[in-house]
């Protein structure tokens, strides 16, 4: 199976014609992602690497089937554009960075009222190895296998995706939630999809310090019939210092790497130290 997407995701890439949607657009067809139409305002007729673009995607939607979105847009006018994003389709990918954190929350609460799914944003995207990818990850490390990731960090996922498929066991789906404080789907809902996936028979749940995310999916993994491996950067990191996202702050001394392993821990989930040896972990719970 996989989750989210697969081989019959039909996508629009939102900002198609910027530099970054414009190239990952590109590498997205090369890998088989069906997509079938771009939108930026002001650009409809033009065409991108063979797809054609819109002013909108309701006018996108008049001449294409389409069920998700890939958002490129510039954080200033990102909101607007995942908000007609998920009034109209099941799936949405923010992959912008730095997009305030009310624009999140309306964008979340409106994909809710909507009943529309949001990944991100500041997210790396979503790939279901040999069948679809909507994200700016390098494809060239993920191979289909039975292994579920879901992380916070994407540059991370990229690195552990790489181990797993060196050790021979390859990703049914590998999810980033995104690094900002506010997400439109979290940790536990992606462990749910997980744990109903018939592919997927191990999940690899990479977190960060800040915010409580971690500490949630631990109290879901005590639920879980599928063994969870846990891995949480930032162990290191000093108090009240933002490493990286902007939702990897520790604050008033919540938040922290210890804290969160302690807690994947006492949920019965494997945590490791650091990356490599997560494939040995992978070894004896699949053994």
């Amino acid at each position: 199976m996989s989750i989210l997407i697969d081989e019959n995701t039909r996508a629009i890439v939102q900002g198609i014609t910027g530099s970054q949607g414009s190239f990952h657009t590109k590498l997205m067809l090369e890998y088989g992602t069906k997509i079938v139409a771009g939108v930026t305002p002001g650009k409809g007729g033009s065409e991108v690497h063979g797809v054609p673009v819109y002013d909108s995607v309701k006018e996108a939607l008049r001449h294409h089937d389409a069920n998700a979105s890939i958002i490129f847009v510039p954080a200033p006018f990102a909101m607007d554009a995942a908000l007609e994003a998920v009034e109209n389709l099941e799936l949405v990918v923010i992959i912008t960075e730095g997009i305030p954190v009310h624009d999140s929350m309306k964008i979340k609460a409106y994909a809710e009222r909507c009943g529309s799914r949001v990944i991100g944003p500041n997210t790396a995207g979503i790939i279901s190895p040999g069948k679809s990818k909507l994200g700016i990850m390098p494809a060239q490390v993920f191979t289909q296998g039975n292994v579920g990731v879901v992380s916070r960090s994407g540059t991370l996922a990229y690195e552990i995706a790489l181990a797993i498929t060196e050790a021979g066991y390859g990703q049914s789906t590998l999810v980033g939630i995104g690094g900002d404080p506010v997400v439109g789907t979290s940790f536990v809902e992606v462990l749910q999809m997980f744990e109903e996936d018939e592919e997927t028979s191990a999940v690899v749940l990479i977190g960060e310090i800040g915010g409580d995310a971690e500490e949630r999916a631990a109290e879901f993994i005590k639920t879980m019939s599928k063994p969870v491996i846990g891995y949480v950067a930032g162990l290191t990191a000093p108090p009240g210092k933002r490493m990286g996202h902007a939702g990897a702050i520790i604050s008033r001394g919540k938040g922290t790497a210890e804290g969160k392993i302690q807690a994947l821990e006492k949920s019965g989930a494997r945590v490791a130290r650091i990356p490599q040896e997560i494939p040995e972990l992978l070894k004896e719970v699949l053994r």
